[in-house]
This record gives structure tokens, sequence and C-alpha cells, in this order.
């Protein structure tokens, strides 16, 4: 295959699980998603099975149940059919019915304390459910009204750390290529990885210019603009998992906010991946509503 039509094929695949995202909580339909990239439906749904390695179908409904998942256990004053409304699906039951085969408890069960079991088991297998987050407790948002941020990047479907460095190499070659000098490194976290599988987490890899330039390299999207909670923390390489667990689970449960479909993002001010240095400071950004 061409290198042309390598990367024209990844831009559609990439396009289709950025447009999901962003309109998770609408009725995604097939034919939607062939206007939005001009691509048949048959060639679309092909393409997209070749980089993601399940159908669009399926990716679907796992976004939502992961975003509502999220949302069950962050936005306390939330109902069961708001979240289930959120997260896209037409009617109550049938968000119960799919909640419940996925995650064997109803999302009441959920809400109550049950994702902590959930969230226990998942984390044994990286070693993260003993983990002690009272360093995080001292820290304090700011809450800020972040503008949109346009982005070039590469999106990761795990957490694989060689994965994710590999990643980050290709786009600061990408950079000295194109004699970029200001620049922003941004993680896009749209998955909140200690009650979702990592090998299902979407990690993407982004890049915001001062200025934009022409390229067919990589794909482009935006970051939504909104109301944030903003912490400014240095961590240790590695860590951000426990910081994001203490965010979703501690945080938000206990602070008056609630969140939304929205990813949270990290902009680096040292870059975790590329340097040598065991430490790395960083914003992180909360979308939050009152």
């Amino acid at each position: 295959m061409k290198k042309a039509t390598l990367e024209k094929r990844l831009q559609i695949a990439n396009d289709i699980m950025y447009y999901i995202y962003i309109h998770i909580d609408t009725d995604i339909t097939i034919d939607d998603l062939s206007e939005v990239t001009g691509v048949s439906k048959y060639h679309m749904q092909r393409v997209f099975k070749e980089f993601f390695h399940r159908t669009i179908h399926d990716t679907i409904k796992a976004i939502r149940l992961q975003k509502a998942s999220n949302l069950l256990l962050t936005n306390r004053y939330a109902t069961i059919s708001e979240i289930a409304n959120l997260c896209g699906y037409a009617s109550q039951s049938s968000f119960i019915h799919a909640f419940a085969k996925r995650f064997k408890m109803t999302p009441t069960r959920w809400k109550q304390g049950g994702y902590m079991h959930y969230s226990s088991h998942l984390l044994k297998h990286v070693n993260l459910e003993q983990e002690n987050t009272q360093r995080y407790e001292h820290l304090e948002p700011v809450i800020v009204k972040r503008p949109l941020i346009q982005s070039y990047y590469i999106r990761n479907s795990s957490y694989e750390r060689r994965v994710i460095k590999q990643s980050w190499q290709k786009l600061s070659a990408w950079l000295l290529d194109s004699e970029v000098k200001n620049y922003k490194q941004i993680a896009l976290f749209h998955d909140n990885p200690t009650i979702t599988p990592l090998h299902e987490c979407q990690y993407v890899a982004c890049v915001a210019l001062d200025d934009a330039i022409q390229t067919q390299r990589l794909p482009h999207f935006t970051i939504a603009k909104g109301v944030y909670a903003q912490f400014d923390v240095r961590l240790e390489k590695g860590e951000i998992l426990y910081f994001i667990r203490w965010i979703y689970h501690q945080w938000l449960p206990n602070s008056e906010f609630e969140t939304s479909t929205k990813p949270s993002y990290a902009i680096y001010h040292e870059n975790e991946y590329l340097l040598e240095a065991d430490t790395y400071a960083v914003s992180f950004f909360v979308p939050i509503h009152f």
C-alpha cells in the first residue's frame, strides 16, 4: 500500500473516532458517519476495523458505556436517566440492560460503590490498587475557562508506555522536520483508566502550534473549549494513572462539581516520555460544571 493511501485511510479512521467521541450524546448512525467522511458506508466500516480492530457499532457501544460508568461515579446528583441521556441512550431501560450486561451490576449498584470492587479487580493487573493517594489531598485547582485548541495528533488505542513513547518521538521528528519552534505538547485522556481496561483506553498525543501549517502527514482536531479545573503538579514517571484515579474517585465525587463526556487533558511542561529525569511538570485540566 502506498504511503499516501495509508495516510488517507488513517485520516478516515481517525475522523470517525473523533466524531464518535464528540457526538456520543447523540444518535450516531452509519449514514451520518458516511456523510461526514465523504466515504461509502462499506469502505468506511472496512477502514475503521482495519485500524481499530473492531466495528464502528461495537466502538460506539463501548464508548457510551465507558462515559456512563465514569459519570455515574463523578456526578453524584445526576439521575440514572440523566446520565443515560448524556451518553446517547434512547431510554433508561436500554441503558440499564446494556450496563448490567457489560459490568455485571446495575447502574444503581455501581453508583452506590460497586465501581470500587470493579476498579480494584481491574487495577490488580497493573499494580495500582495499593497506591496511597494521600499526597494529592493538599492540591487545590484553579477554575479556568479554556479556549479551543487546534492540534495535530497521533492516537493510541492503549496505554502501553513503549507505544506512547514512540508516538511522541514521531511527533518530535515531525516538529523538527517542519522547523516548528512554538508549540505545546498535550495528552488527551478520553477514558478513565481506573475503570476501563488499559488496552481499551484512548491516549492521544497532541501538539498545538501557535501558527497552523499545511500537512498531510498528521490528522488534526479541536480540543474542546469550556470551564475546567486546572491542577498544576509535578509527578513521577508513570504516576499519571494514580493521579487520574484520585481526580475521578476522590476529588470530583467530594467536590460540588460534576464533569461531562468531554475528555480531560494534560499540557506537558516537561514530557515524561521524552525526558531522562524521574519527575516532570504538567497542568491537568478536568472539564467541570456546577
